[in-house]
């Protein structure tokens, strides 16, 4: 909704919203009391017809205004309601108590029962309207008052439902937690409306969280500075770099400003301070806006939000530094290429991170995402289980590193809102790789998400239904600590760079602390690993080819019949075994070679029929 605060859109003529194809307006109830007052409004007939706008209206209560203004100015809900009653809105606001989101929990707590109070109040002074009233969540950034809240306003019965009292103080990541819970606990059948947010991707990860309705002044406000947001990102035209740029602000828009003008002719109005520039980008900016709206109700009708939703959510987090109107700038100074250990890799297909020391490059040849995914989530049968909601899990991720296979993880989680309870526990004993790759996200996509930000400054991210937690340290102090798991991906450095955590002794310790069922997944496939690991105890299973690997490997703690969709090795892989000139790892002292080929050998899971092609 384009907010017209005082009955007015800043700098767009009723024309041209109309031209826009804006259903719905926003404006203020408590600047409106202010001035011109309810008597105008009861003697000309209602906002509409004095403004003349003949399309629906949403009134805000007044409520945000009271905390973020302060003026000296009695509002009650019957005021609130009255006024809304004589300006003839569509849609009605009840009065609501709203806070700093950071606030403590007795104030939040307080905060929530003065809202349902004047919740009731505003019901009942709307009387016979046939307008429609909206109730209004309020619990700042506590899930406990959130369910409180809605509890409360969903039993009063509203023909609509608004999350608020976010975009006033909580992080990125909190306002999407606080977002998802709340509109799970809205009732489906209503509109759900978040009040006051946002960017064009915080609207996008608002819509796929389950939100239907917003407003925000930003489309008109940033204008002002000379912003637009486009799609390949946002646009700052005060920047010199675009003094000669002959293209429009998006070559995918209709708008005026777009296909009559070029980037060079905005920055020289935005610099001249003409009041035509912030004109043309508040127009630029809510066609955008619109469109992207349209763009996300057409793939949810046709069913593909989700594909949608990924691609989208990498291009709106750009800025116009990574899309520079003339040849590509060098990389930005201030930024390092080089932590620690740890380097970028730049290729002309994806970007890796190299270990200094040893030359090393982690995913030298094949995508990180793509292996992430492949080896690390679509093969898992827990992992599939907790996408569908059918079982709680926790996964184990050993070797953050660049956080590919985490976020793999997530991303899968993001995509199937009706997922079961998940704990993801990272383990790492070098962070410099995750602070490189978060500092260089236009390199990075998967971590164009709040999440391993978080993670990184706090240890430990959560959201409804998701925790994510950091073990910082070696993994063979810190494991214990952690609750049993029931998927690994077990992604340490190579053996040569991180040799510690590829030892029998490893294998065997952590076999003995699994109580459970588990599928543990590794990129390795090597004989040598794969014979530590049945030496451990562990059943071994063929996996999903992964770049220049034919195969990657699975163990198992024990086979159960759900497992049974993983391909056990069999005798002829015993065979090549026999022939391989390195079937141990060099942990292992050439005196317990004899012992550990009969107790592989030995192995249960070679006593069956060998599986057909192995």
């Amino acid at each position: 909704m384009p907010v017209g605060t005082r009955g007015s859109v800043r700098t767009q003529t009723l024309a041209q919203l109309e031209a826009l194809g804006a259903p719905i307006i926003l404006a203020n109830t408590y600047h409106l009391l202010v001035r011109p007052g309810p008597e105008l409004f009861e003697r000309m007939g209602g906002l509409h017809r004095w403004m003349g706008w003949s399309r629906a209206i949403l009134t805000d209560s007044g409520g945000f205004q009271m905390y973020s203004l302060g003026d000296p100015e009695l509002l009650t809900p019957e005021r609130s309601i009255a006024m809304q009653r004589a300006l003839g809105s569509d849609i009605m606001m009840v009065l609501d108590r709203c806070i700093d989101s950071t606030s403590p929990h007795t104030h939040a707590k307080a905060a929530i029962d003065q809202t349902r109070a004047w919740a009731l109040r505003s019901k009942a002074a709307r009387g016979d309207s046939p307008q429609a009233l909206f109730g209004i969540v309020q619990g700042a950034c506590y899930t406990d008052l959130r369910r409180e809240s809605a509890a409360q306003i969903v039993d009063i019965g509203f023909d609509g439902y608004a999350i608020g009292g976010l975009a006033v103080g909580e992080t990125k990541a909190e306002r999407e937690d606080i977002t998802e819970l709340t509109a799970q606990l809205l009732p489906a059948d209503r509109p759900r409306y978040l009040m006051g947010v946002g960017t064009p991707l915080d609207v996008l990860e608002a819509v796929h969280r389950g939100v239907d309705m917003f407003d925000c002044i930003m489309p008109t406000a940033v204008a002002q500075h000379g912003v637009a947001f486009t799609s390949h990102g946002r646009l700052d035209l005060r920047r010199g770099v675009h003094r000669l740029a002959d293209q429009p602000l998006d070559a995918t828009c209709t708008c005026e400003a777009c296909a009559r003008h070029s980037r060079s002719y905005v920055h020289h109005l935005v610099k001249c301070g003409e009041p035509l520039g912030w004109q043309l980008l508040a127009q630029h900016n809510l066609t955008f806006y619109l469109a992207l709206v349209r763009a996300m109700r057409s793939h949810i009708i046709a069913g593909t939000f989700a594909p949608f939703y990924r691609e989208q959510r990498e291009a709106l987090a750009l800025a116009d530094r990574d899309n520079p109107p003339g040849p590509k700038p060098k990389q930005r100074r201030g930024t390092p290429t080089t932590r620690g250990n740890f380097a970028l890799h730049v290729t002309d297909d994806f970007t890796s991170i190299r270990h200094v020391p040893s030359g090393e490059i982690m995913h030298s040849v094949n995508d990180p995402d793509d292996e992430a995914r492949r080896v690390y989530v679509e093969q898992s049968v827990g992992i599939a289980e907790a996408l569908a909601g059918t079982r709680d899990l926790v996964v184990w991720d050993v070797g953050l590193g660049a956080a590919h296979n985490a976020m793999a993880l997530i991303h899968a989680l993001d995509e199937h809102e009706e997922h079961a309870h998940v704990a993801l526990e990272s383990f790492e004993i070098d962070l410099d790789a995750l602070h490189l790759v978060l500092a260089h996200t236009k390199h990075f996509a998967h971590v164009r998400h709040a999440a391993p930000h978080v993670l990184a400054q706090r240890g430990r991210f959560a959201r409804d239904r998701f925790i994510w937690t950091l073990h910082a340290g070696d993994f063979r102090d810190t494991f214990r600590t952690a609750p049993q798991p029931d998927v690994i991906f077990y992604d340490p450095f190579s053996a040569k760079t991180d040799a510690p955590l590829w030892t029998l002794d490893v294998f065997r310790a952590l076999f003995g602390f699994l109580e459970q069922p588990v599928e543990l997944f590794t990129y390795s496939a090597s004989t040598a690993v794969r014979s530590s690991l049945l030496a451990a105890g562990f059943h071994v299973a063929r996996g999903v080819a992964s770049g220049p690997k034919s195969e990657t490997t699975i163990a198992l703690t024990r086979p159960t019949p759900a497992l049974a969709r993983h391909a056990l090795l069999g005798r002829a892989w015993l065979e090549r075994r026999a022939r391989s000139t390195a079937p141990f790892a060099a942990d292992i002292p050439p005196a317990l070679h004899g012992e550990l080929d009969l107790a592989i050998r030995s192995h249960v899971q070679f006593g069956s029929a060998t599986p057909a092609g192995d």
